[in-house]
């Protein structure tokens, strides 16, 4: 059984990314050697650009993302200074499935853009509200999607930063994060969605860290629909006292939607009519995979007094959820994580929860 590591962070945020860089040194060049290089592949972006013009368009990104949130990047800084690699390829690293979105809307425009071959994208995530969990404490889970060869580098940072909110997050080495909460019941998760209006802005892990820096869900809320977003994302967030959001969020079309006492599910295709017009064709099997895991979320969710372990037992349903890989995209489930924000229990789990248990932590 394999267990997810642990990454224990603390000080200013340059320490932090110093202490990131220098434990998974290795990892870390890995693993944004391998995103750099798919960024010039038109089967994952639709255009064929070579690595200069891909490393131009991140390098105008980091002007954007130093200007969003400037503790999160002095932390990329820490981790650039040890494992000697730049801030733009970094960024490459965090935030692979946004900037691909960059590549596609304003990479090369004398190409026409392709519809890519290859989607690496298929997270499920839900918001259970007080209402509908047992004892009246909301929920908010997901699973972890994505090409198999992201589950080695699956980590969970327990970062507690000088003068803001410890956080609890799931991630990748390299990357500040992906899923989490805070010490002060924030929580928030993602799914990727695919857009043709990706442009020079923030990549979505440093929203997600921007919002577990603040102390109240609407700040949270405004870390999302305020920002320059480079890609399309969807993000979930809830508070400990149960209230939440689900945001379907284009880079230049963001739609709202607050938590009442249905249950909210999301997968990776887009919901909102007004976001369609800017979303990326997707290949057929990857859209039926998507509407497939949608509908099987909402149905495994149709009960009332929903508990965690209903929830983990949704991540590992095989008939559409739990995903292994084949080819062509190999795509696999490399971990999730359930969160519950009133009580600050946290329960994730490393590669495929049908094969793995869940480890429970506590911020």
């Amino acid at each position: 059984m394999g267990r997810i590591r642990v990454l224990e962070l603390a000080g200013s945020y340059y320490e932090m990314g110093k202490a990131h860089g220098a434990r998974y040194h290795d990892e870390i060049h890995m693993f944004t050697e391998d995103r750099v290089n798919l960024s010039s592949d038109e089967h994952w972006t639709g255009r064929n650009l070579s690595r200069e013009a891909v490393m131009a368009l991140a390098e105008a990104c980091v002007a954007e993302h130093e200007a969003y949130a400037p503790d999160i990047m002095a932390e990329l800084q820490g981790m650039a200074d040890v494992t000697g690699l730049s801030l733009a390829e970094l960024v490459i690293n965090n935030g692979f499935t946004d900037f691909i979105d960059v590549v596609y809307g304003v990479g090369d425009m004398t190409q026409r853009p392709q519809t890519p071959a290859n989607v690496s994208d298929n997270c499920t995530a839900f918001l259970v509200p007080n209402a509908r969990a047992e004892s009246r404490h909301g929920f908010f889970g997901q699973t972890w999607d994505m090409h198999a060869t992201a589950t080695p580098y699956v980590i969970l940072i327990h970062g507690k930063p000088e003068n803001d909110p410890a956080f609890l997050t799931f991630t990748i080495t390299g990357c500040v994060g992906m899923i989490g909460m805070n010490s002060e019941g924030i929580a928030v998760g993602i799914n990727n969605l695919m857009s043709t209006d990706g442009q020079i802005g923030v990549t979505w892990p440093f929203v997600v860290r921007k919002i577990l820096q603040q102390d109240n869900l609407e700040d949270a809320l405004a870390c999302i629909t305020d920002a320059k977003l480079a890609g399309a994302h969807n993000y979930m967030l809830m508070d400990k006292h149960g209230n939440g959001y689900n945001v379907e969020a284009m880079s230049t079309s963001v739609e709202v939607e607050k938590l009442d006492a249905a249950v909210i599910a999301h997968t990776n295709h887009c919901l909102v009519p007004k976001n369609l017009d800017v979303a990326r064709e997707r290949p057929t099997a990857s859209q039926q995979s998507s509407e497939n895991r949608l509908d099987r979320a909402y149905e495994m969710l149709a009960g009332s007094d929903v508990t965690v372990d209903d929830l983990i037992e949704l991540t590992r349903d095989e008939s559409a959820i739990c995903v292994r890989p084949k080819p062509p995209m190999h795509v696999e489930s490399c971990g999730a994580a359930v969160m519950r924000p009133s009580t600050g229990d946290f329960w994730a789990v490393w590669g495929l929860s049908v094969e793995n248990h869940y480890e429970h932590f506590t911020i």
